[in-house]
């Protein structure tokens, strides 16, 4: 065999050939090592803070100078272009598309404004616009308590600490309009000093103790999930704990399943409101999207929420958790493909195919229940007792219960797909058993007909037929948002143009 000068000298053009190629080879190792260097160095001091600022500091855009990517990501959650099959976060008015809700809530503040909820971004200024908080004036207290802000604002742990608990709560909800100003973020979910994740609303604390529980022990995995469920979870207000201040309350001391919570709160005797048509004792479930998450397979597998809607990202050398918190339908490649290897197309079908089939028992629900409270309303205008309404009324409380609890999160049908069914099933069966009791009590007053069902075609018609004047709270609130609102954000201005950050 020649030698590489042999050849060479008989090739000389296979010489060059080599030194370039070699140069080539060495120009690619110098690059490659330049870059490990470089995601090194960006790794090492990525999270070196730029400020220092008090532990209360409810400002994201003070906490987004120590942590630019985190909230860069967060930002985009005042995206409202995604819009899925049924909501996104597309600002829905769900009594124009589904009218039915403004009977089945007459008489309480739902049926009077309920939007489909957008980003964590907005979350302060549709608190302020909905009809719900009325419009406060002129010494004119709003019907809703203070209690209402605890899940909207990183200005809230610090009002608890400044205030205490109790005092927080108590009072009605414009007193603390000109405090609570900034929408959900850093502070809700992390400790400033350690940036661990924290849980910063006592009603979840609470909840584990009365449960026997520590919540200091859970993992890192399970924070991923619970730092969501201080707010994504079914709770009440709790007039009893102390007297004069509604108690934020999780009711999970009998369990945490739908019919576990319904019996806590039929033990203590509890009602959200008295219905305006049927009288019957109504309980509104809020969004229980943590306790139908646990009935669900992602949950028995480990997958937390953060898993889904906020799934890991890179950028350079960093990985990190995105804030750009937002249904899983949007972001499928990095939350879905990650465990799951079905296209794209695929996956998001079938989550609308679980969808579509709870919608076809939520719809029969529904329409049961309207018919049960008219005719309800019918058997007391015929001069039924209340105690041969009792048990009727049970049954309708009941009914509606698991219908509200079934699609007050919008997620159910995809994060418990089976006891999402369960639940609407067994409120159907509930919504019947009322109305042929209905039907026996009717005939007993001799009404052997059909009573007739409203014409709620729309949720102009509804908002009519239950008395709402709807035109005067619009007008009431435009002028609340035209005249209080900027007083409240000209104060805060002042207020925290005092805070103290200070560069490093």
């Amino acid at each position: 065999m020649k030698s590489i000068n042999e050849i060479v000298k008989n090739k000389p053009w296979l010489g060059w050939l080599m030194f370039f190629a070699t140069m080539f080879v060495v120009f690619l190792l110098g690059l490659l090592a330049s870059s490990i260097m470089e995601r090194s160095a960006e790794a090492q001091f990525a999270y070196t803070p730029l400020v220092k600022f008090d532990s209360s500091e409810p400002r994201n855009e003070v906490w987004g100078q120590n942590f630019p990517r985190e909230y860069q990501s967060y930002y985009r959650t005042a995206d409202t272009t995604f819009k899925s099959e049924y909501n996104g976060n597309v600002m829905i008015d769900e009594l124009e598309e589904d009218p039915k809700l403004v009977v089945l809530w007459a008489g309480y503040g739902f049926s009077k404004d309920y939007n489909q909820g957008r980003g964590h971004y907005y979350a302060i200024e549709d608190i302020r616009n909905t009809l719900r908080t009325g419009a406060p004036m002129n010494g004119e207290a709003s019907a809703m308590p203070n209690t209402c802000w605890t899940c909207k604002s990183p200005d809230v742990p610090r009002m608890m600490k400044e205030m205490g608990i109790a005092e927080f709560y108590k009072g009605s909800w414009e007193q603390l309009g000109d405090q609570i100003i900034n929408p959900i973020g850093c502070a809700d979910c992390h400790d400033a000093e350690t940036m661990n994740l924290r849980i910063s609303r006592p009603a979840l604390v609470e909840a584990y103790e009365r449960t026997g529980k520590d919540i200091t022990k859970a993992s890192h995995q399970e924070m991923r999930s619970l730092v969501c469920a201080q707010c994504h979870v079914e709770y009440y207000f709790n007039k009893k704990k102390i007297e004069g201040v509604p108690y934020l309350t999780f009711p999970w001391d009998n369990g945490m399943s739908c019919e576990k919570i319904e019996e806590y709160y039929d033990k203590i005797e509890f009602s959200d409101w008295t219905h305006q048509i049927s009288k019957a004792p109504m309980i509104k479930a809020q969004h229980p999207d943590y306790e139908v998450y646990l009935t669900g397979v992602h949950a028995d597998r480990g997958v937390s929420c953060a898993d889904c809607h906020m799934p890991y990202k890179s950028e350079g050398g960093q990985k990190f958790t995105d804030h750009h918190i937002q249904s899983p339908l949007n972001n499928v490649a990095n939350s879905c493909q990650v465990c799951h290897r079905e296209e794209t197309t695929k996956l998001i079908e079938n989550v609308y195919e679980r969808q579509r089939k709870n919608r076809e028992n939520q719809i029969v629900l529904e329409e049961l229940l309207v018919r049960a409270h008219v005719e309800a309303g019918k058997a007391w205008e015929l001069g039924a007792s209340e105690e041969q309404m009792k048990p009727i009324l049970m049954d309708i409380r009941h009914a509606q219960w698991r219908w509200d609890y079934a699609v007050a999160g919008h997620g159910g049908s995809f994060h418990a797909p089976l006891e999402t069914s369960r639940i609407f099933s067994t409120g159907i069966k509930i919504a019947q058993d009322a109305r042929i009791k209905l039907s026996r009590l009717l005939a007993s007053y001799n009404f052997n007909q059909e009573v007739p069902y409203p014409d709620i075609a729309s949720k102009n018609k509804a908002q009519e037929y239950i008395g709402l004047d709807v035109k005067k709270l619009k007008a009431d609130k435009q002028e609340f948002l035209k005249t209080v609102v900027p007083e409240w954000l000209e104060k805060a201005k002042k207020r925290e143009s005092t805070y103290q950050v200070k560069n490093i």
